[in-house]
């Protein structure tokens, strides 16, 4: 089962690990924007109303595996970017159509309810599952043997509540699955998106259950729209 829940994240792309950067999507710390800048209506009105964290991939293309992470927290009636980070998505770009084997990371908005990893949480505040079994096989490219040392499950085609490396898919094995948030190796993924692990421990550390976190990614044109 242990290899149906990674097949998501696999890859052996070997690359250089990401560095920090900033991005111009990103509001600047002296403005405080009423909505997350760069999402478009479409995507905007899926973010639950009660949401006050708000994870944002932006892709820098359709066929891109580059991409910047930020976090963005709600503030009474606006949005302040708390910080923002080079990452990496799947090694094909971004699909609105995501199926199992495409190497593409799905288009849209998703909670983020459930975490874990090989290592022990760093304080995190998301349900937590430390487990062996997350550990990347060896028969992958050394690069990406610590991928999934820290990992948060992105909502798409899971069961929320349970370990991010619980397989069952109710959409479907088609459909794919264990699409995660997880430690950068330096180039793209099958399907996840990767950060480096401090930014990764950042993450655990900061994103709050009571907050209702949600993650909303894609390409910059599909966000916009």
């Amino acid at each position: 089962m242990v290899v149906m829940s990674l097949a998501g994240c696999a890859t052996s792309d070997r690359g250089r690990p990401a560095a920090h950067a900033r991005t111009d999507d990103a509001q600047p710390r002296h403005t405080a924007p009423k909505r997350v800048p760069g999402v478009g209506d479409r995507l905007w009105d899926r973010v639950p109303a009660d949401s006050r964290q708000v994870v944002v991939v932006y892709g820098a293309g359709r066929n891109s595996p580059d991409s910047t992470v930020a976090l963005y927290d709600k503030h009474g009636p606006v949005w302040k970017r708390e910080r923002s980070w080079s990452g990496h998505n799947g090694r094909r770009g971004w699909t609105t159509d995501h199926h199992e084997g495409d190497q593409r990371s799905p288009v849209g908005v998703f909670t983020l309810t459930d975490a874990g990893g090989v290592n022990a949480a760093p304080d995190a505040r998301l349900p937590y599952t430390r487990s062996a079994a997350f550990q990347a096989p060896h028969y992958w490219k050394k690069e990406s043997w610590h991928d999934f040392d820290y990992v948060i499950a992105i909502d798409y085609n899971r069961v929320k509540g349970t370990a991010p490396n619980d397989p069952t898919r109710p959409l479907g094995q088609s459909k794919g699955g264990g699409i995660w948030l997880h430690v950068d190796h330096g180039s793209g993924t099958s399907a996840c998106v990767s950060q480096s692990a401090p930014d990764m421990r950042y993450l655990l550390r900061t994103l709050d259950p009571k907050a209702h976190p949600v993650v909303v990614m894609g390409d910059r044109e599909d966000l916009k729209a």
